[in-house]
This record gives structure tokens, C-alpha cells and sequence, in this order.
């Protein structure tokens, strides 16, 4: 009976094999390393690697999951601001960004830089405690500890006042609990998760995180940066000190965040709130510094904003370009331009981890490092507890912060979001914390590569096969 069943099985399992194929071949056209690799794993395991590749491969299906968003969703009244602050030497580069999908540049705004999560968290609290109209939170993890279980409370407090609040988390990243989200939603409050367990459990969505870390309030104030909530990003984890990045803005480039946070709430739970104007504000800020929202995701298609700014900006690299990423992944383009870059005189500097806090994670780190420290650029591993900011600093004036990892997974796969900020006034700020950093780590070296083990070699092909795969 078994092999009856054996036999009738195992035809249709190499047929869909067959299909598969074919369809990354030509529907999916992606990566031609990633389709080799699936390749031979459904040819050497094709009943496992069928499962495989169904959950955690193909990805044929965003253009139809996904629905792309217009950037002039936004009306128009409420896109404020020029590109004229834009310092000299950066001209152009908006531009170009604007046409690789990116949101427009507004310049009346005010930006803080914060790389402690304890400022980070304390600036939020209070301006979610002032909030008079509404607060919007979408975050990758929430935890069910003090921290989160405070803001979910401060966020009941604000519902219960008659402030709009909504709170969106990706389905992964949400601990906070039944009973705080049982809280928050008697208090008048709205909690939306970002593709539900069970299609993180059945479908190949699993693959596509919401990774944004946005925070709007009242429609003149956001935030956006690497902290999710929990008491790790305070550095009461088992890492200790958690370096990370984020920046709050006050002004209009806020508008196009407040709108990112709508698209992705009519997406979670079909409540359209993109065209409302009390959701946006006119001309609210009282800075001067130029703001570029950039958005990526698998609803952009493989044109995806994020990886065009992270490959502009290493090409538009003259003197320095510094890097903070825990998962340092680069795709091809990214990784030659780092290299040539470096060849051509630029200081390029990469911050790594010294631990990994995901598998295969270290050692694919540091198979990259090693692809471009032979041309001249210089990794370091960070040892003052964990790195996890996502930043970058070009010359000292193009900045990037956001939610975004310098790897493939954030540049194809995962929802993003960066704020692309203009200024050589934050340039300095970040160039200054790079340095400091510089001081808490270890210069990492070919020779320390090529001294590897045996079991550490082999452990760094599994984990350069399987990097941003799984």
C-alpha cells in the first residue's frame, strides 16, 4: 500500500519540481546565485527542498500579494518644502533618488539624532503623552516587558483621552500579549498585525517582514530608526549595551511617513486612512534641514528604493563612507561599488557585530568583510555589547537612518523604511559617533579570515549559501 502510494507521490513531486523551475527561470528572474541555489537543492532534495522552496523561496507572488503604493497618494496640499537646502555637492542625488521611487525632499524640518535607546524611548513617551489628536506605531517587535508593556499602557492612557491611537506590529514581533492588546482595543485603541500567524505559519509571506520602525504623532512629529520595543534596546538584554540608531523629525517630511503608516494599515485591516487630511499637516516645520522618506519592499518590484539609495551613496562617496550594520549581506551591485570605492581612495569603514544574534549570520559577516577588505575597505567588530544600528554617513553630509541592514533581505525582501537626510550638520553628529565606536572595536583582518578552522570554514560556506534565504 505504502509504496503504491510512494509511487504515485514521488512523480508529482518532481513534476512540481519541474514547474518551480521553470517559474524562477522565467517568472521570478531574480538573482542568478539565489536561483542556482534553489536549483540544487530541489535537484539533490527535491521532496524537502519542494517544501523548502515553497515557504521560504518563491517569490513570484508578491506582485499580486502586494499592492504597490503611488507616491503622490499624498495629497498635495500637504507636500511642503524644496530640495534648495540641499548642501552643495549633494544636488542631483534626490533627484535620482526621487526617480528610483523614493518620496519627495522637504526641507523644513528639525532632526534629532539619537544612538542610546534610553533618549530614544524618553523623547517618544513625552510626545505620546502630549499627543492631542492622534499617535500611530508600527514597529517589527513589540515585547511583553516593561518597556513594551509601558507603552501599550501609555498608549490605552492617550485611547482612553480620545486620541486616535493605532498600533501595527509585524506578526512575528508581536509579544505583547493578549491581555495588553485586550487593554489597548477597550480603551478605544486599534491594533492591526501585519500578515496574521497563520499565514506567517502556511505562506511563503513568512519571508516578507514588515521591518519599519515608524512612529507619528499628531502629523508634525515622527521617528524612524533601528529600535524596536523592548528592554534589549535599552541594553538590559542578554547583549548588554545595544548600539543602534534613529532620528525624530519635526516637519513635513513627516507626511510622507504618516502616509507609509496608512498604506501599511489599509493593507493590514482594509481601513483606507491614506487621503485624510487630518492625518498630515501644512508646513509644520520650523528647521531648515532637507528629508527624503525611502520606502522598499517586495510591493515595489525589483526595483527597490532602499538598494538603489545604499548603492547611489556608496557611489557618490568622494572622502569617507561609514557603515553600521548588524547583517552585512551586500547584493553584487552594492558589493562592487563598495569596492571600487575603496580602490579609487574613498575611507570606507564597516562596523560589524563581534556576535552573531541569528544563524549563519557571523560568519557570512565576515565572508563579505573579506570580499571587500581585499580592496581596500576596513571591518570592525563591535565589542560594547550588540550593533544593530542601521546607518550609513557619506562625506559627512548624506546621511541615511532607518530600518534597513546593509544586506539583500532588506533590500528585496523585507518592508523598510529609511529617512535619507541631507545635512552636514547631522553628518558631523554621526561621523563623531562612528569614531567613537571605532575605539569599542577590533579591526577586523584578512589574516584573521584566512586562520580559520576547518569547521569554521565550513561553517562560513553553509552560512554564505543561506544568507538572506532564510
Amino acid at each position: 500500500m505504502l509504496e503504491t502510494i510512494l509511487d504515485n507521490i514521488v512523480p508529482l513531486i518532481y513534476l512540481s519540481d519541474l514547474v518551480l523551475l521553470v517559474s524562477m527561470l522565467f517568472l521570478e528572474r531574480g538573482d542568478p546565485s539565489k536561483t542556482l541555489l534553489w536549483v540544487v537543492i530541489l535537484l539533490v532534495i527535491p521532496v524537502f527542498g519542494f517544501v523548502l522552496y515553497l515557504f521560504f523561496g518563491q517569490t513570484f507572488y508578491a506582485k499580486h500579494a502586494f499592492r504597490s503604493v503611488e507616491r503622490s497618494g499624498i495629497p498635495p496640499e500637504y507636500v511642503s518644502g524644496s530640495p534648495s537646502g540641499v548642501p552643495e555637492g549633494c544636488a542631483g542625488l534626490d533627484d535620482a533618488l526621487y526617480r528610483a521611487g523614493a518620496g519627495i525632499v522637504t526641507s523644513d524640518n528639525d532632526v534629532r539624532l539619537f544612538t542610546d535607546g534610553n533618549e530614544k524611548f524618553d523623547s517618544l513617551k513625552e510626545d505620546i503623552r502630549n499627543a492631542r489628536r492622534f499617535v500611530h506605531l508600527e514597529y517589527y517587535i513589540i515585547r511583553k516587558d516593561p518597556l513594551g508593556d509601558e507603552i501599550v499602557s501609555l498608549l490605552a492612557q492617550k485611547a482612553a483621552e480620545g486620541v486616535e491611537v493605532r498600533l501595527m506590529v509585524d506578526a512575528l514581533g508581536f509579544n505583547t500579549g493578549a491581555s495588553g492588546k485586550r487593554a489597548l482595543r477597550e480603551a478605544g485603541g486599534k491594533v492591526a498585525v501585519f500578515h496574521s500567524a497563520a499565514v506567517c505559519l502556511l505562506s511563503p509571506k513568512k519571508n516578507n517582514r514588515n521591518h519599519r520602525k515608524i512612529a507619528v504623532i499628531d502629523g508634525g512629529i515622527s521617528y524612524i530608526g533601528g529600535f524596536n520595543i523592548g528592554e534589549e534596546y535599552l541594553g538590559k538584554g542578554e547583549f548588554g549595551h545595544w548600539r543602534d540608531t534613529a532620528v525624530r523629525i519635526e516637519g513635513s517630511a513627516t507626511n510622507a511617513l504618516s502616509f507609509r503608516f496608512s498604506s501599511d494599515w489599509k493593507y493590514a485591516c482594509k481601513e483606507d486612512l491614506t487621503a485624510d487630511p487630518k492625518y498630515y499637516a501644512k508646513a509644520c516645520g520650523m528647521g531648515n534641514t532637507p528629508v527624503q522618506a525611502v520606502m522598499g519592499g517586495p510591493d515595489v518590484g525589483r526595483d527597490n528604493p532602499i538598494a538603489f539609495q545604499y548603492l547611489m551613496m556608496v557611489e557618490n562617496a568622494e572622502r569617507t563612507l561609514y557603515i553600521h550594520t548588524p547583517y552585512f549581506d551586500p547584493n553584487q551591485a552594492c558589493l562592487m561599488a563598495l569596492r571600487a570605492a575603496a580602490m579609487r581612495g574613498v575611507d570606507v569603514r564597516v562596523i560589524i557585530p563581534d556576535v552573531g544574534d541569528h544563524p549563519f549570520v557571523y560568519w557570512s559577516n565576515r565572508k563579505y568583510a573579506y570580499e571587500v577588505m581585499r580592496s581596500g575597505v576596513r571591518v570592525y567588530e563591535y565589542h560594547d555589547g550588540f550593533v544593530h544600528s542601521k546607518s550609513v554617513v557619506a562625506d559627512g553630509r548624506l546621511c541615511s537612518v532607518g530600518s534597513a541592514n546593509f544586506d539583500d533581505r532588506s533590500m528585496s525582501l523585507n518592508f523598510e523604511g529609511n529617512a535619507m537626510i541631507y545635512s552636514e550638520e547631522l553628518g558631523a553628529e554621526m561621523d563623531a559617533a562612528f569614531l567613537r565606536d571605532l575605539e569599542r572595536c577590533t579591526e577586523y583582518t584578512i589574516g584573521m579570515y584566512d586562520s580559520r578552522t576547518l569547521l569554521q570554514r565550513v561553517s562560513t560556506s553553509v552560512s554564505w549559501m543561506l544568507s538572506g534565504q532564510l
